[in-house]
């Protein structure tokens, strides 16, 4: 998707899960495209990073790296504060962070269930019923980040497909209850992109690869996706162009929704 034609200029924007992945090249991207960006995560050197790049694709961005853990309600509300303190609004919300976990009905603990709907769910939730008050002046948007596993089922990932599927639900219900007050709402769907996102959810360097071979025949496109690709449509989404789209879930997954593999 071609992004020159889009301008965030005096746009506010809170990214989650910033520090890497989709999450790094959506704030990134948006800092390029003039957006002025608040992004959270856990690890301080890779925030730290990801403001240098922004710097370096752009030499007056305006960054501000905030570092804590989603499944903190303090921290949660802590992003947001430090975003509205720093920049005195917001126009944008991507609820982008989230974890992986293999794991069936048999194998699955409570607490790793727990944990799956703690962070991509939960504080999707909470940090977006918070930002809703700095949303409705500025009649801005909000894009989550979801997967392919919330439009379609496979096996050994229970707790993340369920997680998943609730949360396009509630990007339609938040579309739904929001849309009065001019907030659009959406969800963008990768299928298997190149950030190791499998590999910190318990696949080793073996079965990741194996992974990877693999989206040749489960993506219809041939191959897995990158960050940029699936960063370009939140960027999209997120923009005047998108501006009668809200409650979609809109995938960014080669045409993995639409497959049956065998």
């Amino acid at each position: 998707m071609a992004t020159g034609a889009l301008s965030f200029s005096g746009k506010v924007a809170l990214i989650t899960g910033g520090s890497s992945g989709i999450g790094r090249a959506t704030t990134v991207l948006l800092s390029k495209l003039g957006c002025s960006v608040a992004f959270g995560g856990r690890n301080k050197a890779n925030l730290d990073r990801v403001a240098a790049n922004c710097l370096e694709t752009r030499t007056d961005a305006q960054v501000l790296p905030v570092q804590g853990d989603l499944e903190n309600d303090e921290d949660v509300k802590t992003l947001l504060g430090t975003t509205i303190k720093h920049y005195g609004k917001l126009d944008i919300l991507v609820n982008n962070a989230g974890v992986i976990g293999v794991g069936s009905i048999e194998n699955t603990s409570l607490e790793k269930f727990d944990q799956m709907m703690k962070i991509n769910l939960r504080s999707v939730f909470y940090l977006t019923s918070l930002a809703v008050p700095f949303l409705t002046p500025t009649q801005g948007c909000i894009v989550n980040v979801s997967s392919v596993n919330g439009i379609r089922s496979f096996p050994g990932l229970l707790a993340y497909n369920v997680s998943k599927s609730a949360l396009d639900q509630l990007t339609r219900c938040v579309a739904l209850e929001l849309a009065p007050k001019k907030i659009r709402c959406n969800s963008v769907n990768p299928g298997v992109i190149t950030t190791g996102l499998q590999k910190r959810g318990g696949l080793n360097e073996e079965a990741y690869q194996k992974l990877l071979e693999r989206s040749k025949e489960t993506h219809a496109l041939g191959r897995p996706g990158n960050a940029g690709e699936v960063a370009s449509v939140i960027a999209f989404l997120a923009s005047s162009e998108a501006s009668f789209i809200t409650g979609a879930t809109l995938p960014v997954d080669g045409g993995r929704h639409a497959m049956c593999p065998r």
